[in-house]
């Protein structure tokens, strides 16, 4: 079977597939994630060994992480769980569980899944968006996952956000240490300062989306033009015939229809038919993305 762990700063889940038909041989299995790093290794362990004893059968080990492993040195690099970061993650996991495992950036495991067997199935590129309380995204072309010479292959939220307007230079204060990255705009926290901002008032992401007043809807309609702005950016540069937005915000339809009829405004063509699509497996699209990890 295809063991698949999406490891999260918040929770890690595993899910266990056919590797024939893409089934769940068992009913997923959630863990609040350790905020240190042999907590890590060893939570990983207990899961597998779990799923295992209760299958009855073995498997392959991929795992999504919120970072990348460097190719340099083979540590994890760009972790916002920064307790991974600097860590050989893949061959401690590989000691403790006796196998090889894959790693690979949790965004690139979305991608993979949707491309696979999700909303981006049969097409030639597809760019997968995660976007909740970070933004990250993977580019998988022709199936494989293009991950890139430096290993950041799909790092879209660390961009700054294009053609952007007076009053938006230059930007929220990053994490990475610059000013208006994307992710400072089109994340969900975002959502909620931008409103902030101009309200000072404190609203949820979810609160904003279910408000009908003025200023709510005035707040996502920025963001659906920063967004818009954001993936025509990456329309102008890999033209994907799918991207899939997945993560928190990815569930709030609206941006179904509205992105779309705002970005052809800033992609160089006469046209626009790339799909804006909702992903086909849900949030937890990426631990399936991780089980595909040993698709070949």
């Amino acid at each position: 079977m295809r063991i698949g762990i999406d490891l999260g700063g918040t929770k890690t889940e595993l899910a266990a597939l056919d590797p024939a038909t893409g089934a769940e041989l068992c009913a997923r299995v959630r863990a609040p994630t350790p905020k240190e790093y042999d907590g890590v290794i060893r939570m990983i362990g207990d899961l597998v060994a779990g799923c295992e004893a209760k299958t009855g059968r073995t498997g392959t080990v991929g795992v999504g992480i919120p970072g990348t492993v460097s190719k340099q040195t083979g540590l994890v690099k760009n972790a916002n769980s920064t307790w991974l970061i600097g860590k050989p993650l893949d061959r401690d996991l590989a000691e403790v569980l006796g196998r090889p495992v894959r790693l690979q950036n949790d965004a690139n495991c979305f991608a993979v899944s949707e491309a696979h067997d999700g909303a981006g199935a049969g097409a030639e590129v597809v760019f997968g968006v995660i976007i909740g309380t970070g933004t990250g995204a993977g580019i998988v072309v022709r199936g494989e996952v293009l991950g890139g010479v430096n290993g950041i292959g799909g790092e879209w939220g660390h961009n700054p956000l294009p053609w952007p307007r007076d009053d938006e230079r230059p930007g929220p204060a990053c994490y990475c240490g610059k000013h208006g990255c994307v992710e400072t705009w089109v994340s969900g926290p975002a959502l909620a300062a931008d409103y902030r901002r101009a309200t000072g008032e404190d609203l949820t992401t979810h609160e904003i989306a279910e408000a009908a007043t003025p200023e709510a809807r005035a707040a996502l309609d920025r963001y659906a033009d920063r967004l818009a702005r954001g993936l025509a950016h990456v329309i102008n540069i890999v033209d994907p015939d799918v991207i899939v937005l997945g993560g928190g915000m990815g569930n709030l339809t609206y941006l179904y229809e509205e992105v779309p009829r705002r970005w052809g405004a800033y992609v160089f063509s006469d046209s626009v038919v790339t799909a804006l699509c909702p992903p086909t497996h849900g949030d937890s699209s990426g631990v399936r993305g991780a089980a595909w990890l040993w698709l070949a």
